[in-house]
């Protein structure tokens, strides 16, 4: 067992949910690539602690600003007030070492949407409530003055997001280095709406009040589109580990889908369509040869099979995301 985290020690200290002297038992949590996470047993329960690393735990070079770990709080705080069963309950933030306190959530409550989905537990409905959660904080945040200031956070974005996943899969396929940058610089520079940034079944639990969101390090406003993207990526990917499962996943990609746009009302939805079914294909490449590769994806035929489809959309675009769906299954279905 690892002993306690000195840093996050002073910090409950500094906070004052602990004493000078006590040493409460820390218990170190997995699964998270960005942050050092801690089960912390304070006198009142036990709490969670998240700590910003500035290199994240990956092979390659993937190095980002701690400061995301203020916006996480801030974007925690906001989607509190919008929808509270959404998000944990916040405990205390200190700025100092970049890290905050919350809830910590029983194993018995609650249950991560992507152990669901690998277990082949795969609902639909709880897909359709993820898209429309999604859209209502995307509603709710929209076309907001203030809140681009206060998440004018492209440089975080960039360094987390964009140069990772999009910019580093460029490199690795310089035939479609122009179409890769330009959807990096054509996300960067579009900014509608308060973005999570990691939308993904690894940061989203199913608890007794629905989806409960977490992770939210790469908050930034901007395009909206990303997190459908983002998402709808983990569905499709993970046919592959589930091939009996694939009509679910791609009826709970469709649920998801729909239930976003059902309540997307800032803007047309076809443009945030036509934007995310471009970024999609990118995140597919991304997730095969970027800096963060999906772990359960390790034949080379299912990493062909990926390369094959998304290298096809980002030579030839679609606007629908029931296309790129579309695309993905008649591949599936001949492999």
């Amino acid at each position: 067992m690892r002993e306690p985290d000195s840093i996050i020690l002073a910090a409950l200290r500094r906070l004052q949910l602990i004493d000078s002297h006590t040493v409460p038992a820390m218990i170190p949590l997995t699964g998270g690539v960005s942050s050092d996470i801690w089960r912390v047993d304070l006198a009142d329960g036990a709490v969670c602690v998240k700590r910003a690393l500035p290199k994240l735990k990956v092979n390659a070079v993937w190095e980002a600003p701690i400061e995301r770990n203020q916006y996480e709080w801030q974007w925690l705080k906001l989607v509190t007030a919008i929808l509270p069963d959404s998000v944990p309950e916040l405990v205390a933030h200190d700025v100092e070492s970049g890290c905050f306190v919350m809830s910590f959530l029983e194993e018995d409550n609650y249950t991560l949407w992507k152990h669901q989905l690998l277990n082949g537990t795969i609902d639909e409905t709880f897909a359709q409530l993820v898209g429309g959660r999604l859209a209502t904080i995307h509603s709710a945040t929209a076309q907001n003055p203030d809140l681009h200031k206060q998440f004018d956070t492209g440089h975080i974005f960039h360094a987390i997001r964009l140069e990772p996943y999009l910019l580093a899969s460029a490199l690795r396929h310089p035939d479609l280095a122009t179409e890769l940058t330009q959807l990096a610089s054509n996300t960067a520079n579009t900014k509608e709406a308060l973005v999570h940034g990691d939308v993904s079944p690894k940061n989203i639990f199913a608890g007794p009040n629905g989806p409960l969101f977490l992770d939210a390090e790469c908050a930034w406003y901007g395009d909206p589109a990303f997190d459908v993207a983002f998402c709808l990526n983990h569905l499709l990917l993970k046919c592959l580990v589930r091939r009996e499962s694939v009509d679910r996943l791609l009826r709970s990609f469709d649920a998801l889908a729909n239930a976003y746009f059902k309540n997307a009302t800032w803007e047309g939805s076809d443009r945030v369509e036509t934007r995310a079914a471009h970024l999609l294909p990118g995140l597919l490449l991304a997730r095969i040869d970027g800096k963060s590769p999906i772990e359960y994806i390790t034949a080379k035929g299912d990493k062909h099979l990926v390369r094959k489809v998304a290298r096809k959309l980002l030579q030839h675009p679609v606007s629908s995301l029931g296309e790129v769906r579309d695309s993905w299954n008649r591949t599936l279905a001949v492999d």
